[in-house]
């Protein structure tokens, strides 16, 4: 039989679970590591696919996550305002997915796929340093209802291609 205590729990579980299905995504990465001098990157060693702009995406079905990898937020520093498109902005591969204004520049975040944006990180509105503390955790960008990821992944790279890649940059950014 039930009590009046379960009729009152049975909402709460139906929110939770309503909660996690709207929000597919981990909320920590299993990192790979690599240190130039005083400076440590992460590169997420499962799941996400990334644009030779430092972006990445994380995708679940039609859904995606998408944000800044932590090579890129090292390299502008200091963010200090993070502008989303507006939700029910439709965008294009390699199209323009908002700007990140940093102590050294305002950059056009390029969008790693195609598709319509849902949610963006209302977090970052009033603590763009989440981007800094952790771009892939906390300080994701937008999420996006993606329009055809298969096609969309033809031109993006896994971990195993991003690696190679970032340990270039950060040769190429430390000879400078």
């Amino acid at each position: 039989p039930k009590t009046p205590d379960d009729t009152l729990l049975q909402p709460e579980a139906v929110a939770t679970t309503e909660q996690k299905a709207a929000t597919p995504f981990p909320e920590h990465f299993e990192y790979e590591k690599y240190q130039k001098d005083k400076f440590l990157f992460r590169l997420p060693k499962s799941g996400c696919f990334f644009n030779e702009n430092d972006v990445w995406v994380l995708v679940n079905g039609n859904r995606a996550r998408v944000g800044l990898t932590d090579y890129l937020q090292q390299t502008l520093s200091d963010i200090l305002f993070a502008t989303p498109p507006a939700v029910g902005s439709v965008v294009e591969q390699f199209g323009e997915l908002g700007t990140i204004e940093s102590a050294k520049a305002v950059m056009e975040v390029v969008s790693p796929v195609s598709g319509k944006v849902v949610a963006v990180n209302q977090a970052l509105a009033t603590s763009p340093e989440l981007i800094n503390q952790n771009p892939y955790d906390q300080g994701w960008l937008v999420e996006m209802e993606v329009a055809d990821f298969e096609r969309d992944r033809e031109l993006l790279l896994d971990f195993a291609g991003c690696l190679p890649l970032l340990k270039r940059k950060v040769e190429e950014f430390n000879a400078r």
